[in-house]
């Protein structure tokens, strides 16, 4: 990759940021929606004019390479899609009176600075910014949780705060010990911060310094992932605000906090002397996965299940990573991928339901591909790729994870296959009350869209058929980087 102007990388942060400050001033939702859906369009035709142009000369605020321009092309795509689901779902809020002109105007101006917030985390080269970046995701989202002003909404936004509040502590903890580490070697300022001169001379940093700094970062960020058991804000802050934020929040912020993780491990593996970062990514990534499996059976609230689901599969990501080796991470940047568009897809179906059927509560929910075809049919078709059920992506990288555990350390196999099936039985099971029989419950007509949710899931499915030759030998090749 050569010759990419850097002025692509600040369009990705300028277009986001100058929607959100206009669109604070519009009232009128339907010209809101879409100047919305037009900046995130424009968003997702610059991320992916990086395909066909190069890698940038390296600042020491910004830097594009081949591992966060695949964060970067999922961020703005999901983003995209989900601005366009967006429009309608939150356009049948207002007109039943669930939200007033203007918290909708603050809710699209949210919207564009949340996308702003992860875009800048993902292009950082300092990791004091990307910190901050993470931290106004953090703040935006606390803010799109509480948007219906409900009793349920504002605790559970109060509850991601304080959780968030105490992940991003640790994470800046954490990202001070590592400046405190590299100042004897590359000095004080911008260079003890910048990734890109920390990789270079890692090695020589001391050791018992930055274990103790990447324990606390894997746990502050892996509050913002969801793992167990700093999961707690999740499951509220996804079934008590607006759906679209719940398709971002699974679908996007999971990734970029996992992201920040990825690139400290990265540092962690160039130290001689310093522990191996993956038997602790593989035990809260386990640990995640079981846990979420058998508190699928629990649930009682549709979104509330679905976000179990998230912790289950970022739980996944996280084990996959952290076993490591060329197969381990193709598995987990493919499921990553599969997951955000999986994930979203049956947000999107799910936001629509609970319109139609004016509820989120699962027994009154019955006979979806009955009395909605098309949604029911919709979250069939994203319950069975997120499953793991082939021909659809998921089970592609899934089956990769399995295979390369069991040829890197057979016994992890065991727990890992049998958290996969206990959360495939639920999902089963739920699916089958939720999509056949009777219809019960509401039967009201919604204006859905469902050009997003199939576009998510017909990708899916494509990738679970055929992954192009070049597609795979980038992955590869990231895969490779990862070590």
């Amino acid at each position: 990759m050569s010759g990419l102007s850097f002025d692509q990388v600040q369009a990705i942060l300028f277009i986001p940021l100058a929607a959100a400050a206009l669109l604070g001033f519009i009232v009128n939702y339907r010209l809101g929606a879409r100047i919305n859906v037009l900046a995130c369009l424009l968003t997702l035709l610059v991320a992916l004019s990086l395909f066909v142009t190069g890698a940038p000369p390296v600042g020491a605020y910004f830097l594009i390479d081949e591992l966060n321009i695949v964060f970067i092309a999922l961020n703005t795509f999901v983003g995209f899609t989900t601005a366009v689901f967006s429009a309608s779902y939150i356009g049948h809020e207002l007109a039943i009176g669930r939200l007033t002109p203007t918290y909708l105007r603050f809710y699209h101006a949210m919207y564009q600075l949340l996308l702003f917030a992860m875009n800048l985390a993902l292009v950082a080269n300092n990791v004091g910014l990307m910190w901050v970046a993470i931290e106004i995701a953090t703040l935006t989202t606390v803010i799109m949780v509480g948007l219906y002003r409900s009793h349920e909404a504002l605790e559970a936004a109060w509850k991601y705060f304080i959780l968030g509040s105490v992940g991003i502590a640790l994470a800046l903890f954490g990202t001070i010990l590592f400046y405190m580490a590299a100042q004897p070697v590359v000095g004080e300022g911008l260079d003890a911060m910048t990734w890109t001169v920390l990789i270079a001379r890692v090695a020589e940093f001391d050791g018992a310094l930055i274990n103790v700094a990447f324990i606390f970062l894997l746990l502050g960020y892996g509050t913002k992932v969801g793992l167990a058991p700093v999961h707690a804000w999740l499951p509220d802050a996804h079934a008590e605000g607006p759906t679209p934020s719940s398709a971002v929040l699974s679908g996007l912020l999971l990734n970029v906090a996992l992201y920040a993780v990825l690139r400290f491990k990265m540092l962690m593996a160039a130290n001689p002397e310093a522990i191996a970062p993956g038997p602790l990514m593989i035990t809260m990534g386990l640990v995640s996965l079981i846990f979420a499996a058998f508190m699928l059976y629990r649930r009682r609230d549709i979104k509330r299940m679905f976000a179990y689901s998230s912790i289950e599969h970022m739980g996944i990501i996280t084990f996959a990573f952290g076993m490591g080796g060329p197969v381990a991470n193709f598995a987990g940047l493919l499921h990553m991928v599969m997951h955000s568009l999986t994930k979203s897809a049956i947000f999107f179906a799910v936001g629509h339901i609970a319109q139609a059927k004016g509820t989120q509560k699962i027994a009154d929910i019955r006979g979806l591909t009955e009395s909605h075809p098309w949604l029911g049919w919709g979250l069939v078709i994203g319950v069975v790729a997120i499953s793991g059920l082939p021909p659809l992506g998921i089970f592609m990288s899934e089956f990769l994870v399995v295979t390369s555990t069991f040829a890197q350390e057979p016994l992890l196999a065991i727990p890992l296959v049998i958290g996969l099936l206990v959360a495939f039985g639920a999902l089963m099971l739920r699916l089958n009350s939720l999509a056949f029989g009777a219809p019960r419950g509401n039967s009201a007509p919604v204006k859905a869209s469902y050009v997003p949710m199939y576009a998510h899931l017909s990708l899916v499915l494509i990738a679970g058929v055929y992954l192009p030759a070049p597609l795979v030998s980038w992955f590869q090749h990231i895969a490779a980087l990862l070590g």
